[in-house]
């Protein structure tokens, strides 16, 4: 007599059911935890381009006029790439009125890096130290 061993429907369908619902619950965190790396990553880029924005004020008496002056003079090895948009295109701020230099602060293209996300409230406050002694709030 032959014996035929395996699974039946109903036994692959419930573990099917199982894994399916591990997923539905482990993929959302995933995803969340890799978009949570990708700010990080984008707040301590935008702190490095603005760390060497400052030496590179403190040492030349103006700010650059463009970003490649930060690689030619080497404040920075090459200009960071947003990780969110996975391209090297950053918002620039101008300094006032009456400062050298054509990039005072830099802003993510995304509204996502921010850490308050109102880049309105800390435009200001960055413009205001600015005024209060040249230095600007990360």
């Amino acid at each position: 007599m032959r014996t035929t061993r395996g699974f039946t429907l109903i036994e692959i369908t419930i573990v099917l059911a199982l894994v399916a619902l591990l997923l539905t619950i482990a993929v959302p965190r995933y995803f969340h935890t890799l978009d949570t790396g990708k700010v990080s990553v984008q707040r301590q880029n935008l702190a490095a381009i603005r760390d060497a924005l400052d030496k590179f004020y403190g040492d030349q008496g103006r700010y650059p006029d463009e970003l490649d002056d930060l690689v030619k003079k080497k404040y920075l090895r090459a200009i960071p790439v947003d990780p969110v948009t996975e391209l090297p295109n950053w918002t620039l701020v101008a300094p006032d009125e009456g400062v050298p230099g054509r990039i005072w602060d830099i802003r993510s293209a995304t509204d996502k890096t921010e850490a308050g996300g109102d880049s309105n409230a800390q435009a200001k406050d960055s413009s205001a130290a600015n005024a209060a002694g040249g230095t600007r709030a990360n």
